[in-house]
């Protein structure tokens, strides 16, 4: 069975090196707050990709937490009591998200996926990583969640597909197949879709792959390969932010 690229150890070194110490402090103290008040949040979006992956390094000074709905009101009212300020400079859906600011830390509150297909759910909050980042106990979204999540954007200015592969390439053999099968019911052509490129970009990978999760995409099982990335194809694409620091 082929290892996973990376572990929660290593994604604590990853958040350490991304987040400057100065907006970490910001960040500490939601995640003390929250302990302390009892309010269950993940965190999701590129900090976890970057984690997961643990090659993709992506920083977008913000940070997305998952909440279920139910204690999202507690979790912006605590957040209010900490001096965070709505973030308004650009327009966002408030119906599942809220965006809010302190000292230039960004903080987006979800508690549901983007498209207002999933609510976040005990699962989010239970089976994800849990490490500590200077001092700070956190936890991430699941793995399989954030996959999910993630191929429901395929939008003109932005798609999230990429995210996926670099997922995919990191986490194949940890992955919960039968819940993510199980979370996408009749979207499971989406996860088809996306499984196909990556055989093509990455058959040595994909072919360490659980054999029965092919046959149950309606995709023939690959073909073997000492080829782990073939360069040439994701050069093709353009695609070079694709398993970064891996050769082929």
């Amino acid at each position: 069975m082929q290892r996973p690229e990376s572990s929660p150890e290593k994604g604590a070194e990853i958040l350490t090196s991304l987040v400057p110490p100065e907006l970490w402090s910001q960040y500490a103290s939601v995640f003390a707050e929250g302990a302390k008040r009892g309010i269950r949040f993940v965190v999701g979006g590129g900090l976890a990709v970057s984690v997961y992956s643990g090659h993709t390094r992506r920083y977008t000074k913000d940070m997305d937490l998952f909440v279920r709905e139910e204690d999202s009101g507690a979790l912006l009212e605590m957040l209010h009591g900490l001096g965070f300020k709505e973030y308004t400079e650009f327009p966002y859906d408030r119906t599942w998200s809220y965006r809010a600011i302190r000292h230039g830390a960004i903080v987006d509150i979800l508690w549901m996926t983007l498209n207002g297909k999933t609510a976040v759910d005990e699962t989010w909050l239970t089976k994800g990583w849990q490490f500590s980042v200077r001092e700070s106990r956190i936890r991430l979204i699941p793995v399989e969640e954030l996959i999910v999540a993630k191929l429901y954007i395929l939008k003109r200015d932005r798609t999230d597909w990429p995210d996926v592969m670099n997922l995919l390439y990191a986490m194949g053999s940890e992955l919960d197949w039968a819940r993510m099968f199980e979370v996408l019911g009749d979207d499971l052509l989406l996860l088809g879709g996306v499984m196909n490129v990556f055989r093509w970009l990455c058959p040595g990978k994909a072919y360490l792959l659980p054999a029965h999760i092919w046959t149950s995409l309606g995709l023939l099982p690959p073909v073997n390969s000492d080829l782990q990335v073939d360069r040439g194809r994701v050069a093709l694409l353009m695609a070079e932010q694709l398993f970064p620091g891996e050769k082929s």
